[in-house]
């Protein structure tokens, strides 16, 4: 059967990259200072609300620099582990098993890995990474809207990554995560977006496996 790509293989791998595995950090942006208490308060909601996630499914959306857009479903499990399963026309996975985040390409059977550490995503996957410590609150002018910037500045070659939240009683800790931006090295911007969340569904830790295209005879890792 012949395959349809309607996004070319290359820039979308790019924009992987740039999304979930290699940023750079942006200008900070600070809080004013008579905002800073509230500030604080909405940083500490912000790391509980991602904390209280026992698992979580939500259709997502991915553009990159060029404005193409790759979607698929986002699958979360308390650990660290995370699923992007993209629609059937773009033969890539990322996923993560708690320790290490893998890109696999079934279309030219290649598999790269990261500590969940090392990538943008590790604010929002590594249990251990303490987000208050490298967060800070960038004004919205929306107070049901909170935007998070996260990053270590002394290892800017983790990347940086915004998290954007929005106020929800239905969602754990009263807060929705609703898009995450990430910048690369050119300060070229990938936008992820979160819809149609679903919490506390059933998830196997299988989900966070995969078959290794490298070798066809090697089981699931």
């Amino acid at each position: 059967m012949t395959k349809s790509f309607p996004i070319k293989a290359r820039p979308l791998r790019n924009a992987l990259a740039a999304a979930l595995l290699v940023a750079a950090p942006a200008a900070a942006l600070f809080a004013p200072q008579q905002k800073l208490e509230a500030a604080e308060g909405d940083l500490d909601r912000a790391v509980s609300a991602l904390r209280s996630i026992s698992t979580m499914q939500a259709d997502f959306s991915q553009t990159d620099r060029m404005g193409q857009v790759a979607s698929g479903v986002m699958t979360l499990k308390q650990g660290g582990k995370i699923r992007f399963e993209y629609e059937k026309s773009i033969p890539l996975l990322v996923v993560s098993n708690g320790r290490s985040l893998y890109l696999v390409d079934y279309e030219v059977n290649q598999v790269q890995r990261w500590p969940i550490r090392n990538s943008p995503l590790g604010a929002l996957l590594d249990p251990t990474r303490d987000i208050s410590r490298f967060g800070k609150l960038i004004p919205t002018g929306n107070p049901d809207v909170i935007s998070i910037e996260v990053r270590d500045p002394k290892r800017p070659e983790f990347g940086m990554i915004t998290m954007i939240f929005v106020r929800d009683a239905g969602a754990p800790g009263g807060l929705e995560l609703n898009t995450w931006v990430a910048l690369d090295a050119q300060n070229q911007r990938t936008t992820v977006r979160l819809r149609n969340h679903r919490y506390g569904v059933g998830v196997a830790d299988s989900a966070f496996t995969f078959k290794d295209p490298r070798q066809s005879s090697r089981r699931p890792r």
